[in-house]
């Protein structure tokens, strides 16, 4: 398994649970000297990816780029793949795929996240729903023309009312055939705390349900900060991902607690740990 960490571009996000917040240049650099692989960025949208400066960052650290997320859409412009509104759900949709294409510049996948959205009521979510797995499949499919894949993230009850277990979001994705359409499940750590009631036992689930379901792992505690902070017990859940043959990344998306640095160095030592057990 590869390190990843968290750099945010977004103002509006800054109190959001990412590692570094004082622009791109500082948080590859931070990243590198922590000893991560690679770094997860957060952009205002994909007109205003760095992706010039990205390049000449990675290259110069060595790093590389895990995934991009397209929560901005959601933050910024309040656009979501369930709006009741089609030509709404049509915008979030062209948003996410101007994202997928910058990602694949640089062979890195995109999130969905926030912008899955919710339903308003009980008797919308069937048509929410509907409305996820066809936006999904769209955005998927174009994924796999790029060779990557499309993450889904369930989120927990408390941000969204559609998926909130992976288990739950895993059988989703089998039933309408969007594992074969590319899109693969975002594990966060944070989230399963909430929604799972055994992390471990649950991905072992999710190995046995498919052999490639797993995209993508936010390695947070418990409490969304560094791993190690909380009461997750991350080498059960290394283990368990060990199990099912994860072998992508485990990126920290948790709040820069005590400080930045110090986040990015427990995320390290966690790691670390968990690959010397």
């Amino acid at each position: 398994m590869k390190s990843a960490i968290t750099i945010c571009l977004v103002p509006e996000a800054a109190r959001g649970p990412f590692v570094f917040h004082e622009g791109l240049s500082a948080g590859c650099q931070n990243a590198a000297d922590a000893g991560f692989d690679a770094v997860e960025i957060f952009p205002p949208s994909a007109h205003e990816f760095p992706t010039k400066e990205l390049k000449t960052l990675l290259e110069q650290t060595s790093l590389n780029l895990a995934a991009v997320g397209t929560g901005a859409g959601w933050l910024k412009r309040r656009l979501s793949l369930t709006d009741t509104d089609p030509d709404k759900r049509r915008e979030a949709v062209q948003f996410i795929s101007e994202i997928i294409d910058v990602a694949a510049e640089f062979g890195a996948p995109a999130i969905i996240g926030s912008m899955q959205g919710q339903a308003g009521d009980v008797t919308q979510r069937s048509d929410s729903l509907a409305f996820l797995a066809d936006t999904l499949h769209t955005l998927g499919s174009q994924a796999e023309r790029h060779g990557q894949v499309l993450l889904y993230e369930p989120l927990n009850r408390y941000e969204t009312n559609l998926l909130n277990t992976q288990e739950e979001a895993a059988k989703y994705l089998i039933e309408h055939s969007l594992v074969d359409s590319g899109v693969r499940l975002l594990c966060d750590l944070f989230h399963m705390n909430i929604e799972e009631q055994n992390v471990p036992e649950t991905i072992i689930r999710l190995g046995a349900l498919h052999t490639d379901l797993i995209g993508h792992v936010h390695w947070a505690d418990s409490n969304r900060r560094a791993m190690g902070l909380g009461h997750t017990d991350y080498l059960a859940v290394y283990n368990a991902l060990n199990a099912v043959r994860y072998d992508r990344y485990l990126a920290a998306e948790v709040f820069p607690l005590p400080s930045a640095i110090e986040a990015a160095s427990q995320t390290i030592s966690s790691i670390e740990a968990s690959t010397s057990s």
